[in-house]
Protein backbone atom coordinates (compact mmCIF):
# COMPACT_ATOMS: atom_id res chain seq x y z
CA UNK A 1 0.00 0.00 0.00
CA UNK A 2 2.72 2.41 0.60
CA UNK A 3 3.54 2.69 -3.08
CA UNK A 4 0.37 2.92 -3.94
CA UNK A 5 -0.04 6.04 -1.76
CA UNK A 6 3.04 7.48 -2.62
CA UNK A 7 1.76 7.17 -6.34
CA UNK A 8 -1.33 8.93 -5.87
CA UNK A 9 0.37 11.41 -3.37
CA UNK A 10 2.17 12.39 -6.67
CA UNK A 11 -0.99 13.21 -8.27
CA UNK A 12 -0.80 9.98 -10.19
CA UNK A 13 -4.12 8.38 -11.33
CA UNK A 14 -4.75 4.39 -11.27
CA UNK A 15 -5.64 2.49 -14.01
CA UNK A 16 -8.83 0.63 -14.07
CA UNK A 17 -6.95 -2.52 -13.76
CA UNK A 18 -4.94 -1.22 -10.55
CA UNK A 19 -8.21 -0.06 -9.10
CA UNK A 20 -9.86 -3.39 -9.39
CA UNK A 21 -6.61 -5.14 -7.72
CA UNK A 22 -6.49 -2.66 -4.86
CA UNK A 23 -10.31 -3.34 -3.87
CA UNK A 24 -10.04 -6.68 -4.38
CA UNK A 25 -6.96 -6.62 -1.63
CA UNK A 26 -8.40 -4.87 0.36
CA UNK A 27 -11.65 -7.29 0.44
CA UNK A 28 -8.77 -9.58 1.11
CA UNK A 29 -8.00 -7.37 4.52
CA UNK A 30 -4.15 -7.11 3.37
CA UNK A 31 -3.96 -3.77 4.30
CA UNK A 32 -4.27 -1.75 8.06
CA UNK A 33 -6.81 0.98 9.05
CA UNK A 34 -4.22 3.75 8.86
CA UNK A 35 -3.34 2.80 5.08
CA UNK A 36 -7.00 2.50 4.29
CA UNK A 37 -8.34 5.81 5.56
CA UNK A 38 -5.11 7.24 3.97
CA UNK A 39 -6.22 5.75 0.76
CA UNK A 40 -10.05 6.77 1.49
CA UNK A 41 -8.82 10.22 1.75
CA UNK A 42 -7.09 10.87 -1.33
CA UNK A 43 -10.46 10.63 -3.01
CA UNK A 44 -12.14 13.23 -1.21
CA UNK A 45 -8.86 16.24 -1.88
CA UNK A 46 -9.39 15.10 -5.59
CA UNK A 47 -11.68 13.73 -8.16
CA UNK A 48 -11.84 10.31 -8.96
CA UNK A 49 -11.77 9.37 -12.62
CA UNK A 50 -14.25 6.72 -14.91
CA UNK A 51 -11.14 4.66 -15.00
CA UNK A 52 -10.93 4.10 -10.76
CA UNK A 53 -14.48 3.77 -10.19
CA UNK A 54 -15.11 1.37 -12.96
CA UNK A 55 -12.48 -0.92 -11.52
CA UNK A 56 -13.71 -0.49 -7.82
CA UNK A 57 -17.08 -1.47 -9.52
CA UNK A 58 -15.63 -4.18 -11.27
CA UNK A 59 -13.84 -5.60 -7.88
CA UNK A 60 -17.20 -5.22 -5.99
CA UNK A 61 -19.49 -6.53 -8.53
CA UNK A 62 -16.81 -9.97 -9.15
CA UNK A 63 -16.58 -10.22 -4.87
CA UNK A 64 -20.06 -9.89 -4.76
CA UNK A 65 -22.74 -12.75 -3.50
CA UNK A 66 -24.81 -12.49 -6.60
CA UNK A 67 -29.03 -12.91 -6.67
CA UNK A 68 -30.75 -13.73 -9.85
CA UNK A 69 -33.50 -11.89 -9.86
CA UNK A 70 -34.23 -11.40 -13.77
CA UNK A 71 -37.40 -12.37 -13.63
CA UNK A 72 -38.93 -9.42 -12.00
CA UNK A 73 -38.13 -6.37 -13.92
CA UNK A 74 -36.75 -4.52 -11.01
CA UNK A 75 -35.71 -1.11 -10.43
CA UNK A 76 -33.15 0.05 -7.50
CA UNK A 77 -33.99 3.72 -6.03
CA UNK A 78 -31.20 4.82 -4.24
CA UNK A 79 -28.59 8.04 -3.19
CA UNK A 80 -24.88 8.08 -2.82
CA UNK A 81 -25.68 9.22 1.00
CA UNK A 82 -22.95 11.33 1.80
CA UNK A 83 -25.10 14.70 1.27
CA UNK A 84 -25.05 16.13 5.00
CA UNK A 85 -28.23 17.30 4.41
CA UNK A 86 -30.00 14.99 7.53
CA UNK A 87 -33.53 13.90 5.26
CA UNK A 88 -35.91 11.70 6.12
CA UNK A 89 -35.84 8.41 4.50
CA UNK A 90 -36.43 9.82 0.74
CA UNK A 91 -35.11 6.95 -0.96
CA UNK A 92 -36.30 4.16 1.12
CA UNK A 93 -40.59 5.90 1.54
CA UNK A 94 -39.82 5.90 -2.58
CA UNK A 95 -39.37 2.51 -2.94
CA UNK A 96 -42.15 1.39 -0.52
CA UNK A 97 -44.60 3.47 -2.66
CA UNK A 98 -43.35 2.28 -6.02
CA UNK A 99 -43.72 -1.42 -4.58
CA UNK A 100 -46.99 -0.22 -4.03
CA UNK A 101 -47.71 0.51 -7.52
CA UNK A 102 -47.50 -3.42 -8.30
CA UNK A 103 -43.69 -2.27 -9.82
CA UNK A 104 -40.99 -4.75 -8.08
CA UNK A 105 -37.95 -2.60 -6.19
CA UNK A 106 -35.28 -4.64 -5.55
CA UNK A 107 -33.35 -2.00 -2.86
CA UNK A 108 -29.96 -1.96 -2.00
CA UNK A 109 -28.71 -0.16 1.17
CA UNK A 110 -27.13 0.35 3.98
CA UNK A 111 -26.04 1.65 7.61
CA UNK A 112 -26.08 5.40 7.48
CA UNK A 113 -22.23 6.45 7.46
CA UNK A 114 -23.00 10.48 7.03
CA UNK A 115 -26.68 11.16 7.87
CA UNK A 116 -28.86 10.55 11.37
CA UNK A 117 -30.56 7.23 9.46
CA UNK A 118 -29.73 5.09 6.32
CA UNK A 119 -32.16 2.97 4.59
CA UNK A 120 -30.91 -0.09 6.73
CA UNK A 121 -31.11 1.66 9.94
CA UNK A 122 -34.85 2.51 9.31
CA UNK A 123 -35.75 -1.32 8.37
CA UNK A 124 -33.52 -2.66 10.97
CA UNK A 125 -35.57 -0.53 13.55
CA UNK A 126 -38.94 -1.74 12.29
CA UNK A 127 -37.44 -5.73 12.97
CA UNK A 128 -36.79 -6.88 9.62
CA UNK A 129 -34.35 -9.11 8.96
CA UNK A 130 -31.18 -8.52 6.33
CA UNK A 131 -30.64 -11.41 4.52
CA UNK A 132 -28.63 -12.63 0.99
CA UNK A 133 -30.69 -16.13 0.49
CA UNK A 134 -31.88 -15.70 -2.89
CA UNK A 135 -35.60 -17.80 -1.89
CA UNK A 136 -36.61 -15.41 0.89
CA UNK A 137 -35.38 -12.48 -1.40
CA UNK A 138 -37.83 -13.71 -4.47
CA UNK A 139 -40.63 -14.95 -1.82
CA UNK A 140 -40.80 -11.06 -0.67
CA UNK A 141 -40.70 -9.68 -4.27
CA UNK A 142 -43.70 -12.35 -4.97
CA UNK A 143 -45.46 -11.53 -1.55
CA UNK A 144 -44.49 -7.23 -0.75
CA UNK A 145 -43.33 -6.36 -4.69
CA UNK A 146 -39.66 -5.35 -2.82
CA UNK A 147 -36.71 -6.71 -1.63
CA UNK A 148 -33.88 -5.64 0.32
CA UNK A 149 -30.36 -6.15 -0.23
CA UNK A 150 -28.40 -4.91 3.07
CA UNK A 151 -24.71 -3.90 1.20
CA UNK A 152 -23.01 -6.12 3.74
CA UNK A 153 -24.59 -9.26 3.30
CA UNK A 154 -23.52 -8.75 -0.54
CA UNK A 155 -19.86 -7.35 -0.21
CA UNK A 156 -17.07 -9.02 1.80
CA UNK A 157 -15.43 -5.29 0.74
CA UNK A 158 -17.35 -3.18 2.58
CA UNK A 159 -17.30 -5.38 5.71
CA UNK A 160 -13.52 -4.86 5.07
CA UNK A 161 -13.48 -1.20 5.50
CA UNK A 162 -16.52 -0.60 7.33
CA UNK A 163 -14.58 0.18 10.72
CA UNK A 164 -12.72 2.74 8.79
CA UNK A 165 -15.32 4.02 7.26
CA UNK A 166 -17.32 4.61 10.41
CA UNK A 167 -14.71 5.82 12.52
CA UNK A 168 -14.08 8.81 9.29
CA UNK A 169 -18.09 9.50 9.57
CA UNK A 170 -17.21 11.44 6.39
CA UNK A 171 -18.30 10.72 2.14
CA UNK A 172 -15.87 8.19 0.46
CA UNK A 173 -15.68 6.95 -2.55
CA UNK A 174 -17.63 3.69 -0.99
CA UNK A 175 -20.41 6.34 -1.38
CA UNK A 176 -20.00 6.52 -4.58
CA UNK A 177 -19.92 2.36 -5.61
CA UNK A 178 -22.99 1.37 -3.60
CA UNK A 179 -25.50 2.79 -6.45
CA UNK A 180 -23.74 0.92 -8.78
CA UNK A 181 -23.18 -2.35 -7.36
CA UNK A 182 -26.64 -3.53 -6.35
CA UNK A 183 -25.90 -7.62 -6.47
CA UNK A 184 -29.82 -8.22 -7.73
CA UNK A 185 -28.39 -6.07 -11.05
CA UNK A 186 -31.48 -4.66 -11.69
CA UNK A 187 -32.73 -3.45 -15.38
CA UNK A 188 -33.77 -0.21 -13.79
CA UNK A 189 -32.18 2.41 -11.73
CA UNK A 190 -33.03 5.50 -10.17
CA UNK A 191 -29.77 7.09 -8.58
CA UNK A 192 -29.21 10.22 -6.96
CA UNK A 193 -25.58 11.73 -6.78
CA UNK A 194 -24.88 14.28 -4.00
CA UNK A 195 -22.37 16.39 -6.12
CA UNK A 196 -22.59 17.27 -10.12
CA UNK A 197 -19.15 15.43 -11.13
CA UNK A 198 -20.26 12.26 -9.72
CA UNK A 199 -23.83 12.33 -11.54
CA UNK A 200 -21.55 12.83 -15.05
CA UNK A 201 -19.24 9.81 -13.55
CA UNK A 202 -22.33 7.20 -13.60
CA UNK A 203 -23.82 8.22 -16.66
CA UNK A 204 -20.34 8.03 -18.31
CA UNK A 205 -20.09 4.39 -16.81
CA UNK A 206 -23.95 3.27 -17.17
CA UNK A 207 -24.91 5.06 -20.83
CA UNK A 208 -22.52 1.68 -21.83
CA UNK A 209 -24.84 -0.54 -20.27
CA UNK A 210 -27.96 -2.22 -21.74
CA UNK A 211 -30.38 -0.53 -18.66
CA UNK A 212 -32.69 1.90 -18.14
CA UNK A 213 -31.57 4.52 -15.71
CA UNK A 214 -31.91 8.02 -14.36
CA UNK A 215 -29.45 10.15 -12.49
CA UNK A 216 -30.31 12.55 -10.08
CA UNK A 217 -28.28 15.65 -8.77
CA UNK A 218 -30.46 18.61 -6.92
CA UNK A 219 -28.70 21.67 -7.95
CA UNK A 220 -28.59 22.48 -3.85
CA UNK A 221 -26.56 19.39 -3.15
CA UNK A 222 -29.49 16.89 -2.65
CA UNK A 223 -29.12 13.07 -3.63
CA UNK A 224 -32.83 13.38 -4.45
CA UNK A 225 -35.17 15.40 -5.80
CA UNK A 226 -35.65 17.59 -2.96
CA UNK A 227 -38.30 20.17 -4.13
CA UNK A 228 -35.74 23.07 -2.65
CA UNK A 229 -34.14 23.42 -6.18
CA UNK A 230 -33.82 22.40 -9.54
CA UNK A 231 -32.67 18.98 -10.31
CA UNK A 232 -29.88 17.80 -12.75
CA UNK A 233 -31.34 14.71 -14.65
CA UNK A 234 -29.35 12.19 -16.46
CA UNK A 235 -30.91 9.05 -18.48
CA UNK A 236 -29.62 6.94 -21.79
CA UNK A 237 -31.33 10.09 -23.97
CA UNK A 238 -29.03 13.09 -22.34
CA UNK A 239 -29.20 15.66 -19.76
CA UNK A 240 -31.89 18.35 -18.65
CA UNK A 241 -32.55 20.76 -15.72
CA UNK A 242 -36.27 20.38 -13.95
CA UNK A 243 -37.08 22.88 -12.00
CA UNK A 244 -40.16 22.20 -9.32
CA UNK A 245 -42.28 24.51 -10.91
CA UNK A 246 -41.73 22.43 -14.40
CA UNK A 247 -43.69 19.64 -12.70
CA UNK A 248 -46.62 21.68 -11.24
CA UNK A 249 -44.88 21.58 -7.85
CA UNK A 250 -43.93 24.37 -5.49
CA UNK A 251 -40.66 25.36 -3.96
CA UNK A 252 -40.04 24.11 -0.53
CA UNK A 253 -37.79 25.01 2.72
CA UNK A 254 -35.09 22.52 3.75
CA UNK A 255 -36.45 22.43 6.88
CA UNK A 256 -39.48 21.05 5.19
CA UNK A 257 -37.81 17.52 4.68
CA UNK A 258 -35.66 17.31 7.49
CA UNK A 259 -34.93 13.79 8.98
CA UNK A 260 -34.81 14.43 13.15
CA UNK A 261 -31.77 13.82 15.36
CA UNK A 262 -31.87 10.15 15.55
CA UNK A 263 -32.66 6.44 14.19
CA UNK A 264 -35.74 7.07 16.62
CA UNK A 265 -36.78 10.31 15.00
CA UNK A 266 -36.80 9.45 11.81
CA UNK A 267 -38.50 6.32 12.25
CA UNK A 268 -41.16 8.45 13.52
CA UNK A 269 -41.53 10.87 10.25
CA UNK A 270 -41.28 7.73 8.19
CA UNK A 271 -44.53 5.84 9.74
CA UNK A 272 -46.05 9.32 9.70
CA UNK A 273 -45.57 10.09 6.07
CA UNK A 274 -46.09 6.07 4.82
CA UNK A 275 -49.18 6.31 7.28
CA UNK A 276 -50.58 8.61 4.45
CA UNK A 277 -50.67 11.90 7.25
CA UNK A 278 -46.91 13.42 5.65
CA UNK A 279 -46.82 16.90 5.24
CA UNK A 280 -48.30 18.74 1.96
CA UNK A 281 -43.98 19.19 1.60
CA UNK A 282 -43.22 15.81 2.67
CA UNK A 283 -45.74 13.68 0.54
CA UNK A 284 -44.91 15.93 -2.80
CA UNK A 285 -41.41 14.77 -2.50
CA UNK A 286 -41.72 11.01 -2.20
CA UNK A 287 -44.31 11.11 -4.71
CA UNK A 288 -42.08 12.69 -6.78
CA UNK A 289 -39.44 10.71 -6.75
CA UNK A 290 -41.54 7.74 -7.17
CA UNK A 291 -42.95 9.39 -10.00
CA UNK A 292 -39.54 9.62 -11.61
CA UNK A 293 -39.03 5.79 -10.92
CA UNK A 294 -42.41 4.96 -12.50
CA UNK A 295 -40.96 6.64 -15.73
CA UNK A 296 -37.69 5.06 -16.13
CA UNK A 297 -39.53 1.77 -16.14
CA UNK A 298 -41.73 3.15 -18.83
CA UNK A 299 -40.70 5.94 -20.36
CA UNK A 300 -44.01 6.37 -22.26
CA UNK A 301 -45.64 7.07 -19.14
CA UNK A 302 -46.16 10.71 -18.51
CA UNK A 303 -45.06 12.37 -15.34
CA UNK A 304 -48.59 13.50 -14.19
CA UNK A 305 -49.84 9.89 -14.89
CA UNK A 306 -47.28 8.73 -12.46
CA UNK A 307 -47.59 11.24 -9.60
CA UNK A 308 -51.59 9.73 -9.68
CA UNK A 309 -50.36 6.34 -9.62
CA UNK A 310 -47.67 7.12 -6.68
CA UNK A 311 -50.58 8.99 -4.90
CA UNK A 312 -52.95 6.15 -5.07
CA UNK A 313 -50.00 3.95 -3.66
CA UNK A 314 -49.31 6.27 -0.74
CA UNK A 315 -52.93 7.33 0.52
CA UNK A 316 -54.69 4.29 -0.58
CA UNK A 317 -51.70 2.34 1.99
CA UNK A 318 -50.67 0.31 -0.63
CA UNK A 319 -46.87 1.31 0.41
CA UNK A 320 -47.50 0.89 4.10
CA UNK A 321 -48.96 -2.52 3.20
CA UNK A 322 -45.66 -3.20 1.05
CA UNK A 323 -43.57 -2.70 4.43
CA UNK A 324 -45.67 -4.93 6.53
CA UNK A 325 -45.87 -7.84 4.11
CA UNK A 326 -41.94 -7.23 3.70
CA UNK A 327 -40.85 -7.31 7.62
CA UNK A 328 -43.39 -10.63 8.02
CA UNK A 329 -42.40 -12.38 5.75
Amino acid sequence: MKAILNKLYNHERLSKSEAKKILIDIAAEKYNDAHLASFMTVFMMRPITVEELSGFRDALIELSIKVDLSAYNTIDIVGTGGDGKDTFNISTLTSFIVAGTGQKVAKHGNYSVSSQSGSSDMLASFGYEFTNDENVLKKHLEKANICFLHAPKFHPAMKAVGPTRKALALKTFFNMLGPLVNPGSPKNHLLGTFNLEIARLYHYILQEEDINYGIIHALDGYDEISLTSGFKFFTKNGEQIINPEDLGQKRIQQSAIFGGNCVADAAKIFKTIIEGKGTEAQNNVVLTNAAFALKIVNEATSFDTAFEKAKDSLFGLKAKECLHTLIES
